[in-house]
């Protein structure tokens, strides 16, 4: 293999001691295991440094990777100019990612963007590198390969790390993978993000992980638990997890500190030789259809009309009537309804209608389907290979009544509408991540539109979900 080593960095600017200016003393801890990864480094003295970054371009659905012939940056953004970067990047094996994501049909390449200078992300690890070769009296000779990330689905992650190991492998490079990303951002009340209990528990867990090399179960992290933990670096470990697929690997876990209110988390990871029952995204395709299976069979007439509906649209493009043989209750009741389509854990798609805008429910589902998996704004259509991974649920709404105050809320049994001037947003009851009437409210006025101090008309209503 290819890949000698990889390691997970945070990237805290403050830690470079003209950032700083004594305030890193606060991370000796972090600093330590940083200045060791970085001695590790400059011992293996690899062609080529690649470095995933959660601060360079990143677009939805699309992984952007260096472009051009090298870049340079500076602290200057942080009161530190005289900190300075230069680096060449490694073109050829640009070339090869590109070429093995074009192969694979895979959104990954070097359109797009629009600034050129090193981020913070990529620098910080680098800072550390360069003095470490620096101590050593060794020439700076290595090339870089900078990755951006993506809000794709964690498996789309893991599969560009596989693209980037394949790639390595083809050349021949002798290279280490850089993974930076901080841990939580929302591990203390003093901290810049404030606290949420998901940031102690998502430390824990990754550094857990990582500690024991155990790459399958990054997983199971839900997008709603990430972006409640405020993390910014599971990405790029996923990332990095997939260059060392079918790989034995011994993992330490170096450090981790929380003093800031943000997690700094170093590990290294070297690999071993082969071992095929380390196949993780497999694995986990395997057991993301056998549930999804189990869910067909289970899943009552609502959720079946909706699946049948989107994959009707979505293989032939054909809209299929109302079935004769659905439950009366399906084809005599007039409500809004919405389908919410889910794929390995993330969100995929959700559109409904507030009110009944058919002649009864059962339409009412198959169009809202439609809509879910092919005109939901923040995403793009749903494809024909993604159909057998998707989780469908249908909310039936049931008649909204007006409420004089928050108080008469209760996240987990109502719903809520808000109204101002023209302007409306809802949000269904007992989601994920929202825990309380006050987040509740807020996320319904974000979706309308209405700032979030402004007066609005209340309206709750119940749902009967259908799974």
């Amino acid at each position: 293999m290819s890949i000698k080593a990889a390691y997970i960095v945070p990237h805290p600017p403050m830690i470079v001691p003209a950032i700083g200016k004594g305030s890193e003393a606060q991370v000796e801890e972090t600093s330590r295991s940083y200045k060791q990864v970085a001695d590790e480094i400059a011992e293996l003295r690899p062609e080529t440094i690649i470095v995933t970054t959660p601060h360079s371009i990143m677009y939805a659905d699309y992984f952007h990777i260096s472009p051009g012939k090298g870049a340079g940056g500076s602290f200057a953004g942080f009161g530190a100019p005289q900190e300075q970067f230069e680096v060449t990047y490694d073109t050829e094996l640009v070339k090869e990612i590109c070429g093995h994501a074009d192969a694979w049909e895979f959104p990954a390449g070097t359109l797009g963007e629009r600034d050129k200078s090193l981020d913070h992300a990529v620098m910080v690890p680098l800072w550390f590198i360069e003095k470490a070769y620096e101590r050593r009296g060794i020439e700076k000779d290595y090339k870089l390969v900078r990755i951006g990330l993506s809000a794709l689905p964690l498996t789309d992650h893991y599969r560009l790390g596989q693209i980037i190991r394949a790639s390595v492998d083809i050349l021949g490079r002798s290279a280490v993978f850089v993974a930076s990303g901080d841990l939580s951002h929302k591990l203390q009340e003093y901290g810049p993000y404030g606290f949420a209990k998901e940031g102690p528990e998502y430390d824990a867990r990754i550094m857990d992980v990582c500690g024991r090399a155990d790459f399958g179960e990054l997983f199971d992290f839900s997008e709603t638990f990430c972006e409640n933990a405020a993390e910014c670096g599971h990405r790029s470990f996923v990332t990095m997890a997939g260059a060392f697929d079918g790989e034995a690997v011994r993992a330490k876990a170096l450090s981790h500190q929380d003093v800031t209110g943000v997690g700094y988390g170093i590990c290294t990871f070297y690999p071993e030789g082969p071992d095929e029952s380390r196949r993780f995204l497999d694995q986990y395709m395997e057991r993301m259809e056998s549930e999804a299976a189990a869910r067909r069979e289970q899943s009552d007439p609502y959720v079946n009309l909706a699946r049948q509906s989107l994959e009707s649209y979505i293989l032939r493009r054909e809209r299929i009537p109302v079935p004769g043989d659905l439950p009366e209750e399906m084809l005599n009741t007039r409500a809004g309804a919405f389908v919410s389509i889910h794929k390995n854990g993330a969100l995929r798609g959700c559109i409904g209608t507030i009110g009944p805008t058919t002649d009864c429910v059962a339409q009412e589902i198959i169009n809202n389907a439609i809509s879910a998996s092919t005109r939901d704004p923040r995403f793009p259509a749903i494809g024909p290979d993604e159909l057998q991974w998707l989780e469908i649920n249908v909310d039936v709404l049931g008649e909204p009544e007006d409420i004089e105050s928050e108080d008469e809320l209760d996240v987990k049994r109502y719903g809520v509408i808000v109204s101002s001037v023209g302007k409306r947003g809802l949000l269904l009851p007992d989601l994920e991540g929202v825990d309380t009437v006050e987040q509740q409210v807020a996320i319904a006025k974000q979706k309308a539109g209405i700032h979030r101090f402004e007066s609005v008309k209340l309206q709750r209503f119940e749902v009967i979900r259908h799974v």
